[in-house]
């Protein structure tokens, strides 16, 4: 069984030739032909005050995306919740499950970015506080009744399409992170696959007596394109890939651990590192059959890489890949 994967966050690096616009603009469509072609889900991040333009408001472009698609999942990965207010977050998430018949899903982070909580005025020592508040407003707030916030009596509406709420996960990648998922009995999706902290969220989904506790497995951080030519597609693409690579590195701590995290500083060093791969479509297939589930993430405007690039590679996948892994 394979998923396919679109993975937008809409950086510009100063050195990409697409325009700001044009990057928007393929986006949409290629999130409504990936719709009409079968692929599964597509993927947003949330970040803020960065240099590139990374996305800051992804529910508002995954609002674009339900109004262009019939059948697209659509994850935000990670909202980060303590940057929100969150009675009118509840409100807006409300309406695109209501939107899209129940295609959102949504993963909740705390950021690690001290320029975020600055922009935004947030308690950076007091996120952890801010996090639990937020989660428990938006589960208070999908039942359609009311409740007491911050002393007053406050009611949201309309309620989600999805019941009893639309899909929420906790992110994160410590054991606080761990405890939070079980105390409000949401899944958990670890940054990265540590026992430890999935045994503590189990233990402690049983101590609580949590129903049916999900681990949503982290990802491979491995992001695919296709071509006939993967030394030529290199040479295209290199650049774009590498700054991504490079200021996900920049941005997170010492001591902090993601799936997406690379150590490279060259193209060079970033091929041979594995995560950013350029696939023959046969290879794409073989990589498939070796395994009983494949995920295939496309991420075909990385680093503001050009339309006309993300598409040549979603085009030979779905013309000489997905008929044959379907």
């Amino acid at each position: 069984m394979a998923i396919s994967i679109l993975r937008f966050d809409m950086r510009r690096p100063e050195f990409a030739k697409a325009t700001r616009r044009e990057l928007y603009e393929a986006t949409l469509d290629m999130a409504t032909w990936a719709d009409e072609k079968g692929f599964d889900a597509v993927v947003l991040s949330e970040h803020h005050t960065t240099d590139d333009g990374y996305l800051p408001s992804p529910v508002a472009l995954a609002g674009c995306i339900v109004g262009r698609t019939r059948r697209l999942r659509i994850s935000i990965q990670a909202l980060l919740l303590p940057l929100h207010d969150p009675l009118a977050l509840a409100e807006d998430l409300a309406v695109l499950d209501l939107a899209s018949g129940g295609r959102l899903a949504v993963t909740a982070g705390l950021g690690y970015r001290r320029e975020e909580y600055a922009m935004f005025g947030a308690d950076w020592d007091g996120r952890g506080r801010l996090m639990d508040e937020c989660i428990g407003v938006l589960l208070k707030a999908w039942t359609g009744k009311p409740f007491e916030y911050r002393g007053r009596t406050v009611r949201v509406s309309p309620t989600p399409f999805s019941e009893p709420h639309p899909m929420l996960m906790v992110g994160g990648m410590g054991r606080n992170a761990a405890r939070r998922a079980a105390r409000f009995g949401l899944p958990f999706q670890p940054a990265v696959n540590e026992p430890s902290v999935l045994e503590l969220y189990k233990s402690e989904c049983e101590r609580l007596g949590v129903a049916n506790p999900l681990v949503i497995p982290p990802g491979s951080g491995e992001m695919i394109w296709v071509a006939e030519d993967p030394d030529g597609a290199w040479a295209e693409l290199g650049p774009h890939l590498l700054h991504d690579a490079m200021t996900y590195a920049a941005w997170q701590p010492e001591g902090q651990r993601s799936a997406v995290h690379s150590d490279a500083t060259s193209v060079e060093a970033l091929r041979a590192e594995g995560k950013y791969l350029i696939l023959t479509p046969e290879e794409c297939i073989e990589r498939d059959r070796a395994a009983a589930f494949s995920v295939f993430v496309h991420f075909p405007l990385c680093g503001g890489t050009h339309p006309d690039l993300g598409w040549r590679s979603l085009k030979l996948y779905a013309d000489r890949v997905l008929p044959e892994i379907s």
